[in-house]
């Protein structure tokens, strides 16, 4: 196995190894690759829907995602895809997976299976380097704060994604979600504090309104995303991303208008989250 940086803060190329064969040996180092750089790329897979499935069983547990369309012979697997006519794409706005969850999916593994001509990149943003570059004021005003995490107002029947063309693909819109989780916890594998929060799902501070916490919380925001704890990944057929949701943020990015892309995707069952 060979690991190549992507970028000097946020993720990792793993070459060398087959997923759907590796050893118990080559999987530990997956993982701490994973947890320490956030995320792992592998090209050149041949990795079947069968394989993607054991794969993820080897983690732990997946979780099962209550929104995206599942895939009809597999159900562990979600599809997320845009048609050609569709202008709106799945996950198009940094975000981590599923911290509306009392225990947040650790992570998720990602396969192309239909890719545009060009675009439709994904990027990550590191969150432990997020956390170092903050400045020491901004560390000490969010020791000990704990967030409120929903995803209602992005799934409901009258939520974001209803207002778009992407509202008849999803599931779940009658789901109540909500979670409180520290702003800086620690990693359960590395120790690394990592900031956890996020524009998509992170609402308020326990014991503030939305209104007194959004100055901050548009602060962490921007601090989150600098040049250099970002990487970028270009989809080719037969490359799979591997992240931690604890680590990074995530975005889709939507540049391929007028053509079909469609990723399979299993989540991985995560555990509790603790300053």
């Amino acid at each position: 196995m060979q690991l190549t940086p992507m970028a000097p803060k946020c993720g990792v190329e793993i070459s060398g190894v087959s997923l759907a064969t590796c050893s118990d040996a080559e999987m530990d180092q997956i993982k701490q690759a994973i947890y320490e750089h956030g995320v792992a790329v592998f090209r050149d897979q041949e990795f079947s829907p069968e394989d993607h499935i054991t794969f993820g069983r080897r983690w732990g547990g997946i979780d099962v995602n209550n929104y995206f369309p599942l895939q009809e012979d597999y159900n562990e697997i979600a599809v997320v895809k845009k048609e050609p006519d569709q202008q709106t794409n799945i996950g198009g706005a940094w975000h981590t997976d599923h911290s509306y969850d009392q225990i947040p999916a650790m992570g998720s593994v990602l396969v192309a299976r239909q890719l545009p001509p060009s675009g439709g990149d994904t990027m990550w943003a590191h969150m432990g380097a997020a956390y170092d570059a903050l400045s020491d004021e901004l560390k000490a005003e969010i020791e000990g704060l704990e967030a409120f995490h929903t995803a209602d107002h992005v799934y409901k029947t009258d939520g974001l994604y209803a207002q778009t063309d992407m509202g008849k693909n999803l599931r779940g819109q009658d789901l109540k979600t909500g979670a409180v989780h520290p702003v800086v916890i620690r990693h359960p594998h590395t120790g690394r504090k990592l900031l956890y929060v996020n524009s998509a799902f992170t609402i308020h501070f326990v014991g503030q309104t939305r209104e007194q916490s959004l100055p901050l919380l548009e602060k962490l925001f921007d601090a989150a995303l600098t040049d250099d704890n970002q990487c970028r990944l270009q989809w080719k057929p037969g490359t799979i991303a591997i992240w931690d949701n604890r680590t990074t943020w995530h975005n889709a990015i939507n540049d391929y208008q007028g053509h079909a892309r469609e990723m399979h995707r299993i989540t991985l069952s995560g555990e509790a989250l603790a300053a």
